[in-house]
């Protein structure tokens, strides 16, 4: 991939830069989390937002197994991903990196790639055995995504919704 580099983990960039985000980003995050079908249904981007969005992003930024990044492209966030480093007594004790809140805009898909790529060279660096996320059987479109990237659905996903 011709271009900058992400200094941390060597990504090389075109136009979108991977970074850390910022709690000045979170109206953004928030707004292309809810833009989608999905989405909109269970998060609140109007402004102001709930307090309940800063206190989760303050408990991500102060554990250092998390990351919450970005893509950002002409100066708008255009993806987002948290990344989580969770200690397993599984596949002999090896971490795994659980990958929650992706999101991509409808216009920016192909950053996706790239971004997967900066989640997987993180995982490798910290020693994760395996990434591994759930997609909403809804979105048809992101599960041949991810396939195409190697990701296999090897295991059913369940939730139970408390709230």
């Amino acid at each position: 991939m011709p271009g900058g580099t992400y200094p941390e983990r060597g990504f090389a960039t075109k136009n979108p830069t991977i970074r850390a985000a910022g709690k000045e980003d979170l109206p953004q995050i928030v707004a292309l989390l809810a833009d989608d079908d999905l989405g909109s249904r269970r998060e609140h981007a109007e402004g102001p937002l709930p307090t309940a969005y800063v206190d989760a992003f303050r408990g991500i930024d102060e554990d250092a197994r998390n990351e919450r990044v970005v893509t950002e492209a002409a100066g708008r966030i255009v993806a987002t991903v948290q990344p989580t480093s969770v200690p397993s007594l599984t596949h002999q004790g090896g971490e795994r990196a659980r990958v929650e809140g992706v999101r991509v805009a409808a216009g920016h898909r192909g950053t996706g790639g790239l971004l997967f790529g900066w989640v997987e060279s993180g995982a490798r660096q910290r020693g994760c055995r395996m990434v591994q996320f759930t997609t909403d059987k809804r979105r048809p479109d992101a599960l041949h995504f991810y396939e195409a990237l190697g990701f296999r659905a090897t295991h059913e996903g369940m939730k139970l919704p408390l709230a």
